[in-house]
């Protein structure tokens, strides 16, 4: 009653020809999202105008890349401190992306960007004198 197949099936299962494609690795995956956070992190602080950090920064997404990163252009017009809550948000992805990754370099770059950051948010108090 029924006719057999007598062409080749069009669908595979999920296992086969796993090495169709390239993989990553979990490490390379990390390496790849730690290098985006410090990269959208050297934007901002490009724009902010702060070249030390800057420089620290760059370093670090060229040893991520192999590769020195492109660095910002233009200025978005935004006030510092909305630019300073924003560079304080991407260095907390790019510390939790190095710290899972045991990126120890990153890791302390990271955390001291998000403490400059922090001092610029937070208001002097400055004490007069008597």
């Amino acid at each position: 009653m029924y006719e057999p197949i007598r062409t080749k099936s069009v669908h595979r299962m999920a296992d086969d020809d796993r090495n169709a494609y390239p993989h990553r690795s979990r490490e390379e995956e990390l390496d790849i999202q730690l290098a985006g956070h410090l990269s959208a992190l050297l934007a901002v602080t490009d724009e902010l105008g702060d070249t030390a950090a800057g420089e620290l920064i760059a370093r670090q997404v060229a040893r991520l890349r192999g590769a020195p990163p492109a660095r910002h252009a233009g200025l978005s017009g935004s006030d510092p401190q909305s630019l300073h809550r924003r560079a304080h948000a991407l260095a907390g992805r790019a510390l939790l992306v190095a710290a899972s990754r045991a990126d120890t370099a990153a890791a302390i770059l990271a955390a001291e960007r998000m403490d400059a950051h922090t001092a610029a948010l937070t208001p002097s108090k400055l004490v007069s004198a008597p």
